[in-house]
């Protein structure tokens, strides 16, 4: 009889709409509290609400994620990484605009 290697991916798709407390942001960004409280400070990800209660939206986690592994692969301390990740997102944002652009002239 054979046997499947599939292996189950389970997860969550998270998006603007999505919020997350500190805590389920830590466990899917995979780092500490005091971390994440860093890159608030820095206006690296904004959270919603008081701080007792703060909410993150999904797309924090994408940020947070980012952050690592500038810091991690680059070196780049917060304030660095903070003006790489804006600086990649306006990256992919133009490159989306050039696509509907180039998609509307077919």
């Amino acid at each position: 009889m054979a046997t499947s290697n599939l292996e189950e991916i389970t997860g969550a798709i998270l998006d603007e709409e999505s919020e997350l407390s500190l805590g389920e942001l830590c466990r899917a960004a995979g780092m500490p509290a005091e971390h994440i409280i860093a890159l608030v400070e820095e206006g690296i990800i904004e959270p919603r609400g008081s701080r007792a209660r703060w909410r993150f939206s999904g797309i924090c986690v994408r940020r947070v994620r980012k952050v690592y592994t500038l810091e991690r692969d680059l070196g780049v301390n917060l304030a660095g990484a903070a003006l790489a990740i804006d600086l990649l997102e306006e990256i992919e944002r133009l490159q989306a605009r050039l696509a509907r652009l180039e998609s509307g002239r077919d």
